[in-house]
């Protein structure tokens, strides 16, 4: 096991707009130092008071506001590695984009130790809404709708009943507890009345799918939606022992079908199956949650493989941030042909001929001598 927690260091260059940041630094560190230089760092996975930079890069990490403002790749100017021979390098996104590479193949290319991150200002404006829908499928074609319209929010998140009622047994913040789904937006600028007719164009959609809107009044008031959001996970680890985190992504237009044929899924299971994520760019999260003391581990196991199934049939990936590690592994011959199977081995081999760092991960075995 390699270690990153000791490498904290983090220096703001505001002259360059600029973050240099350890693998070992929290995501949300690097905010923090620059908000006192008028810039923030966009990315913010809802784990951003403890996952690690290090670790968002392995993932290529987004969060609420990777809709309007991209993931964690999106914002790597520059990377130092360490190789499989344990030599160090510095890649920039010039040439062979090597540091795109990098960023997402969770540790099995190089160990990533240091990157130079992107800062922006931050908006002048933010405006929130919560949207309750009677129907999960409802609150997709809203969100579909409102991005056709040409709304671009700064977030765009979604809960299923599940989740909602889990945040409330936990937070008792007045969330809808009979809403099938829920949608929480920010849209965000620096003039403000773009900001309000943007948030306009969803409340139109929301509405005309079904679904009850309610502006937040004040900023307190959208800060304690967003609190709802951000602690769906601690919620859920609340009812069951384990969840199995799914991460699939689908194109918006297939949205509404996937949300109800996995609500389906979990209807038709044993097991407590829920349903969160990042709506807007059609990154879904749904958990399966479970007690290994009690119940079978491998059908929870067979349950995500339909999950995942779903996403392939509707076009989409087995992964959007969350990676596919051991876990998904398997899941790879079904969503990648042999031919492109060899090339990423081949690949694998170049960087890492003993295939040493971070073994057994993201392709199946069989590939090995493919």
């Amino acid at each position: 096991v390699i270690s990153f927690t000791r490498m904290t260091r983090l220096t703001i260059h505001p002259e360059r707009r600029e973050a240099q940041a350890q693998a070992g630094v929290i995501t949300l560190a690097v905010t923090e130092a620059a908000r006192p230089h008028g810039l923030i760092y966009p990315p913010d996975p809802a784990s951003f008071r403890t996952s690690t930079i290090g670790g968002n890069l392995a993932e290529n990490a987004g969060g609420p506001m990777c809709f309007k403002y991209g993931v964690t790749g999106d914002y790597v100017r520059a990377l130092s590695f360490v190789d499989a021979d344990g030599e160090e390098h510095h890649v920039t996104r010039d040439a062979f984009d090597l540091a795109g590479l990098l960023i997402g193949s969770e540790g099995t290319l190089g160990l990533i130790t240091e990157a130079t991150l992107r800062l922006i200002p931050p908006a002048t404006h933010t405006r929130t809404l919560m949207a309750h829908f009677p129907e999960v499928g409802a609150c997709a074609e809203a969100v579909s709708a409102a991005i056709a319209a040409g709304a671009v929010p700064s977030k765009l998140e979604f809960m299923d009943r599940a989740c909602t009622n889990a945040v409330e047994d936990y937070l008792n913040l007045g969330l809808p507890r009979d809403a099938e789904a829920v949608l929480l937006v920010d849209t965000d600028g620096d003039d403000l009345s773009t900001v309000q007719d943007e948030l306009q164009l969803v409340a139109d959609a929301c509405e005309r799918a079904g679904g009850t809107v309610r502006r937040a009044a004040t900023d307190a008031e959208g800060a304690a939606l967003w609190r709802a959001r951000r602690s769906v996970s601690p919620a859920l680890g609340r009812i069951r022992p384990q969840r199995m985190n799914e991460d699939i992504v689908v194109p918006r237009s297939a949205l509404p079908d996937v949300v109800r044929e996995i609500r389906a899924l979990g209807d038709a299971s044993p097991f407590r199956l829920v349903q969160f994520g990042h709506i807007g760019d059609g990154n879904l999260h749904p958990n399966i949650l479970f007690d290994p003391r009690h119940e079978d581990t491998h059908a929870v196991h067979d349950l995500a493989h339909e999950i995942a199934l779903v996403a392939l049939r509707h076009g989409g990936v087995l992964s959007g941030e969350h990676g596919i590690g051991s876990m998904k592994r398997d899941f790879m011959t079904d969503a990648v042909d042999p031919g492109t199977l060899k090339a990423l081995w081949n690949v694998k081999r170049a960087l890492d001929p003993h295939l040493a760092l971070n073994p057994g991960k993201i392709l199946p075995a069989e590939g090995v001598d493919g």
